[in-house]
């Protein structure tokens, strides 16, 4: 499978304020994401912010909006974005087949929601290191079980440029500068 813009939808999942102080290497993992979210928006791909239990987790950590342009999110009490009633509507309503995911946990939302959506039909890609967890050894079995499971994995970088296909593309330079 080639990784293009056109029928995706990219799901920031939970990067939220009360969360982020023990994740693992979370200052890197939303510098990461500021990038994706950045060269994403250039590329045309529709995103969506998900929370979960706003009231006792917190907002989304302020980078998240600013890069996105948006302070419209989905709340979400289901582990699973998917198994959200509103979520899998905006979804299905999107009309994408292919979902990319980034956000915290790893092992729990992040991998739940994978599964949910592999086994509904959508290829499902998962931007490693734009996700995260408190221990890295959870974050590694749930990328293990992801493969197992079929959806593809690849850091952001790798997923800008297959993007983009070639340096002839119109935002090959802007999305490059954000990149060094």
């Amino acid at each position: 499978m080639n990784i293009t813009s056109n029928s995706s939808l990219f799901l920031i999942i939970d990067d939220q304020v009360r969360l982020l102080p023990s994740i693992c290497d979370a200052e890197k993992m939303l510098h990461n994401t500021g990038i994706l979210i950045q060269g994403l928006k250039l590329l045309n791909v529709p995103m969506v912010i998900t929370q979960q239990y706003t009231k006792g987790l917190g907002m989304s950590d302020p980078s998240i909006y600013l890069h996105t342009g948006t302070e419209d999110y989905l709340e979400k009490r289901t582990f699973s974005c998917w198994k959200d009633e509103n979520i899998r509507q905006f979804i299905q309503n999107s009309g994408c087949r292919r979902v990319i995911l980034c956000g915290i946990e790893a092992h729990i939302c992040v991998l739940q929601t994978a599964l949910d959506l592999v086994h509904a039909g959508y290829e499902t890609v998962l931007v490693t290191d734009c996700t995260s967890s408190r221990k890295l050894s959870d974050k590694e079995t749930a990328l293990q079980r992801m493969l197992q499971e079929g959806i593809t994995l690849t850091s952001y970088e790798s997923l800008l440029f297959e993007m983009m296909e070639t340096s002839l593309h119109p935002h090959f330079k802007k999305i490059s500068a954000l990149i060094k």
